[in-house]
């Protein structure tokens, strides 16, 4: 039920908070799809631009490591000069960067164009969230999260579908192209429609905090990226980490000493913020890793044009786009807690479930596998942005939503990544000495990819050709099974931190009372000396600011 002082508090914006959201998803559909809408295009990358396994992982990666660098700034920037002024930017500049990587020449080109892009989805995905959060009352945002986590979900499930089908008609640049049109409209809408909420009392920004932050985490993906090329313990490597692990201590402390940190590291003792942060990150680590092999599979091993293998992958649209809503409307019910370590559990027993895929699998072997993957996957997704969000004021939502994207968006870069190289290293691995008799230029192309090997071995042909064919194909899924393996430990972990640490609902803290105290002597003249302060806690206090959103203290009528 609606109440007078929710209408007051939120102004014109109140009434259309529901067509409000409808422009902050459209905006954000764009990051989903372009998360994943590349993955289909993987296999054309490597036959047109001769994209090597660790450019293709850089040309996932770039984006997302600009992306998750840059997001604690731009979240700030947000708070300072307004979130729909950031919204405006950010789909300009993404849009730009969509149009210069569809006409990239060469792949090194495109993971710069793709960086660019990452520059545009910082200010945009962030933006989303922290309106979302200043247009809709608590006891709605659930709900309203829900919304907004299943349209991100549903980018990136049908991300494959729409790339395969614009390869199955274009060249691979009208997989950016895409992008424009939705642009376009967001644009428009947000201008017509969306309030320019800020915080009038946002610090400075921090480019300090910000530079330390995008080379450490730059540093530390690249050596995990190229560690299985150059050998784990390969001097080069070694330094690198050690300048990655240096970066982001530096990081830390400057960020702990800073007045005006770009994350304020005080947050983390909350263990709603905390724990919340950590599982999200875990849940996208899974998810991306897990998408990096699966469009590889289904196009390289099983023989799925983009376009069919887009089509299969229908079933992770279609299971967040409806399990994250009804998430979100659960919260409130059940708790984050319950909800978070169910989830990721799930999604443990679905990766341990495509671990166990064999040679002679095929797509519907794999498909209640993926779609219980998914499912566990979704229902984690709400309740740990719901308490992110929950646990910071409203007046530093751009800041809490850039966290909450930052964890996203480094979840997933280190899935790719991490996964991304056990894969390479047991993939390398499999072959052992049966590349001795190719020439040094195929025994390369084999090693680089399972692409690469299934044309290497087209071209010998006969029984030489079809003996490599089985190798690479045994690799290859060898490789995957123990990366999906590593991603089920993952997400346990991820299970386990939430039943430990994951406060199940919030509870305000004492300099919470004391302003709702305040708050209720300018309301009223006096209240029964007798009962506590959560006694008289009511919903009206609640929407103007004086607890934590999303927290709900048991209130007893007088």
């Amino acid at each position: 039920m609606e109440s007078m002082s929710e209408k007051i508090q939120y102004g014109e914006s109140y009434q259309r908070r529901w067509w409000i959201l409808v422009v902050l998803c459209l905006s954000l559909l764009v990051i989903g799809l372009d998360n994943t809408i590349l993955n289909v295009a993987i296999p054309t990358l490597v036959r047109d631009l001769h994209a090597s396994d660790s450019q293709l992982q850089w040309i996932v990666d770039v984006y997302v490591l600009v992306f998750a660098g840059l997001l604690l700034t731009t979240g700030s920037l947000s708070d300072r000069f307004g979130r729909r002024s950031a919204l405006a930017v950010g789909l300009i500049i993404f849009g730009c960067g969509s149009v210069a990587s569809a006409f990239a020449g060469s792949a090194s080109m495109l993971i710069i164009t793709r960086g660019a892009m990452g520059v545009g989805g910082a200010l945009i995905m962030p933006s989303t969230l922290s309106i979302l959060i200043n247009v809709f009352p608590p006891r709605e945002r659930g709900r309203a999260i829900g919304i907004w986590a299943g349209v991100s979900g549903l980018g990136i499930g049908i991300g494959p579908l729409v790339g395969g089908a614009l390869l199955d008609r274009f060249w691979w640049g009208s997989v950016f192209l895409i992008n424009i049109p939705i642009v376009i409209i967001a644009l428009v809408g947000g201008r017509l429609i969306v309030p320019n909420s800020k915080d009038p009392a946002a610090p400075r920004i921090d480019p300090m905090g910000a530079g330390l932050s995008i080379a450490g985490l730059m540093t530390l993906v690249y050596a995990i990226i190229e560690a299985p090329t150059d050998g784990w313990t390969d001097h080069g490597i070694l330094a690198i980490f050690a300048a990655a692990a240096v970066l982001l201590l530096i990081f830390l402390v400057w960020e702990v000493r800073s007045s005006h940190p770009m994350l304020n590291i005080r947050f983390f003792r909350n263990p709603r913020f905390s724990a919340a942060n950590i599982s999200i990150t875990l849940v996208f680590f899974a998810l991306f890793g897990s998408m990096f092999f699966l469009t590889q599979y289904l196009q390289f091993l099983l023989g799925y044009t983009p376009l069919q293998a887009g089509i299969r992958t229908l079933p992770i649209a279609a299971v967040i786009s409806i399990v994250a809503p009804i998430t979100g409307a659960l919260v409130q019910k059940l708790g984050n807690k319950v909800l978070v370590a169910a989830g990721m559990t799930v999604a443990a027993t679905g990766l341990f479930l495509l671990s166990r895929t064999g040679v002679g699998s095929g797509y519907f072997d794999l498909l209640p596998s993926l779609i219980v993957l998914v499912f566990g996957m979704a229902m984690t997704m709400t309740p740990a942005t719901e308490s992110i969000m929950g646990s910071l004021p409203k007046e530093k939502a751009g800041i809490g939503s850039a966290m909450n994207d930052t964890t996203r968006q480094i979840g997933g870069a280190l899935g790719v990544a991490v996964l991304g190289s056990i894969f390479s290293s047991a993939y390398t691995a499999g072959f052992g000495s049966s590349l001795a008799q190719l020439p040094a230029q195929a025994a390369v192309q084999v090693q680089s990819s399972v692409g690469g090997a299934l044309a290497v071995a087209s071209a010998i042909g006969g029984p030489a050709g079809k003996s490599l064919t089985q190798i690479a194909t045994a690799s290859f899924i060898n490789a995957m099974d123990r990366s999906f393996f590593i991603g089920a430990l993952v997400a346990l972990t991820g299970a386990f931190v939430a039943l430990v640490w994951l406060p199940n609902r919030a509870e305000p803290d004492e300099k919470d009372l004391e302003r709702l105290e305040e708050m209720y002597t300018d309301h009223h003249a006096a209240r029964p000396e007798e009962q506590p302060v959560e006694a008289w806690v009511s919903e009206e206090i609640l929407v103007e600011g004086g607890m934590p959103d999303g927290a709900q203290p048991e209130r007893v009528e007088p």
